[in-house]
């Protein structure tokens, strides 16, 4: 699952490098520069950046984007610098869904292409057998990856070893291939002309797709298994591969057309399809599922409205499943294929949201080794400039590929990030004034507690906001002329940590006259249930009984104006946002018939 996505890369770099939009000559100098390249992005990008140092910040044992911008936020908490922080994290997120949309489609119709290896004569097969195997994919989601889980490890291990078998054959009758390790071929690469080694950069960088994921995946694996199976068996693997596809490439130039395929035998051939398809739907799950947890980070991190999340297991509570995410992935998914009919093409598409992740990652790593980690100022500089200089190239050369496709992820980026930043800048400015017209809870206590009619029972006021009077109580009060025996008034908290203990779960504040502030805490990671913990509740009266318990919500009709806070669409962006999101009463799993909804209007 970590590895699925580098893993199946061999199957279109390569051949991409030298086949792609700016073609170079098979001969030794660019296959031996090329070989080298790979080599060393490989050992710097993903060795030593993403293995030994990213790894090392988990925020509690999770990894990603998100995460890492919770840890440096929480640890470093400056005004200014989170602000840019957040953004850039935002983001690294919207790229992240963009890269989405390009894996899977890129993955499957490469490993399907290599049928017209097999036959001449499948080239018009190949797009209906992709469509058909990526909407297959996207239907099983909902029935959860467990079960498909469990052929995860002994298919990509059987598929490592194959391609670490056929690398070395032709290691074997080419030996010398070894000399790409020496820099100094890149160098000449380089020097014999500079811009078209500037140009292949946007291809090379291909060869480390997924780099990203093992920081993303380290929370549902750990740092150290990572780590290992990269050291010790992936990347040797990986390496072994691109070095016998360099191989055949010198001793037959015109192998070029499909590499990686063509070091097998004739009689392996359709079985080696075969693997690789498995290998890629691998790869493309484990991208989906990234997608389905990123999208519920991003929600209880309140960068996204309410969406309906599904478990798909009652064991393991992060496989989860979000039709609306699942069902927008698969219809992009589909255009990118028929849109772009082949791997090549669609490889100009892919790489700017990959360099753009890594770029957006090297500059939170400078916060975080300056600030958290507290390295030696100079060793920090040096360590962060190396890196800043690297994926500003890369990033740099891809953007080359926009008019060829690369405008695709950008587009779907640029879609994403105003969506995210729209919803938590419009959440922002609805909570400022909910706020500013809110009444004092002492004030409200002292005048309301005795004059009002109290009956039996318990109402659970829920607001975002930990001060004040909630509108719905509010609103109840003014209908309804009466105050239930006992209230509370309740708030979800999403802290920036993954998993709040049980014993922080939860704070109660006696307000007086039988009136409770009840703060619940949740870890961006975790599923909200909120009878369930009230059900836990002790100092504030009996044991709530949920049949003798009325949740009371407010549902806010926004009214679009022109004071200052956003620009006019956006605030019927995030109006409309509002309006389709999930209902509160089934994001926090409130009983059905147990729940009020007022309605209320807010002009931000």
């Amino acid at each position: 699952m970590v590895f699925g996505d580098i893993g199946t890369s061999p199957l279109y770099a390569l051949k991409e490098t030298f086949t792609g939009h700016h073609k170079l000559a098979v001969d030794a100098l660019h296959i031996y520069g090329i070989m080298s390249l790979v080599f060393w992005t490989m050992t710097l990008i993903v060795t030593v950046k993403y293995v030994l140092v990213i790894l090392r910040a988990d925020n509690r044992g999770e990894g990603g984007s998100l995460s890492l911008l919770a840890m440096i936020s929480r640890l470093s908490p400056t005004s200014t610098r989170s602000r840019y922080l957040t953004l850039l994290g935002v983001l690294a997120t919207a790229l992240f869904f963009g890269d989405c949309i390009i894996t899977p489609a890129i993955s499957v119709l490469s490993a399907v292409e290599g049928l017209t290896v097999v036959r001449s004569g499948m080239q018009a097969y190949v797009l209906p057998i992709a469509i058909g195997i990526l909407i297959g994919l996207f239907l099983i989601q909902s029935r959860g990856s467990a079960k498909v889980g469990a052929l995860f490890a002994p298919i990509m291990l059987v598929y490592f070893v194959v391609i670490s078998v056929m690398g070395i054959n032709q290691i074997i009758a080419n030996p010398a291939i070894f000399q790409a390790i020496n820099p100094i071929w890149a160098w000449r690469f380089f020097a014999d002309n500079p811009s078209l080694g500037f140009l292949a950069l946007g291809s090379v960088v291909l060869s480390v797709t997924g780099a990203e994921a093992l920081y993303a995946d380290m929370g549902h694996f750990g740092r150290r298994p990572i780590k290992w199976s990269w050291l010790y068996f992936v990347m040797p693997a990986l390496l072994l591969n691109y070095f016998g596809q360099s191989a055949l490439l010198l001793s037959t130039p015109s192998a070029v057309a499909n590499p990686f395929f063509l070091m097998a035998p004739d009689w392996a051939r359709l079985p080696l399809v075969l693997l690789a398809t498995m290998a890629t739907i691998i790869a493309s799950q484990a991208v989906i599922s990234g997608a389905f947890s990123v999208t519920r980070q991003a929600v209880q991190l309140g960068f996204l409205p309410r969406i309906k999340i599904k478990h798909t297991s009652a064991a393991a509570a992060g496989q989860i499943y979000i039709p609306l995410v699942n069902w927008s992935l698969l219809g992009m998914v589909i255009l990118l294929v028929v849109s772009f009919r082949s791997s090549s093409d669609l490889a100009s598409a892919y790489g700017i949201a990959v360099t753009g992740t890594m770029f957006i990652t090297t500059c939170m790593m400078a916060v975080l080794v300056l600030t958290v980690w507290k390295w030696n100022r100079w060793i920090a500089y040096g360590f962060v400039g190396v890196f800043l200089i690297i994926d500003t190239a890369y990033f740099a050369s891809n953007l080359t590929k926009i008019p060829d496709g690369g405008w695709f992820p950008l587009a779907v980026g640029a879609i994403a990030f105003t969506f995210l930043t729209t919803w938590a800048k419009g959440r922002g400015l609805m909570q400022e004034r909910l706020r500013e017209s809110a009444m004092p809870m002492e004030v409200f206590i002292k005048s309301a507690a005795t004059a009002a009619t109290r009956v039996p029972g318990t109402a659970v006021f829920m607001t975002t906001t930990p001060t004040g009077v909630p509108h719905a109580l509010l609103h109840n009060l003014k209908h309804n002329k009466v105050l239930h025996d006992r209230i509370l008034i309740l708030t979800v908290v999403i802290d920036e940590v993954p998993y709040v203990s049980e014993e922080d779960r939860i704070g109660v504040a006696d307000l007086g006259s039988n009136f409770f502030r009840i703060i619940i805490r949740y870890g961006f990671m975790q599923e909200i249930n909120i009878p369930a913990v009230l059900k836990t509740v002790e100092n504030c009266g009996p044991k709530l009984k949920m049949m003798e318990t009325s949740f009371f919500l407010s549902r806010q009709t926004l009214l679009a104006s022109d004071r200052p806070g956003m620009a006019l669409w956006r605030e019927h962006l995030f109006s409309w946002m509002m309006r389709n999101a999930e209902s509160a009463m089934d994001f926090f799993k409130l009983p059905t018939n147990r729940v009020v909804e007022l309605g209320s209007q807010v002009e931000i």
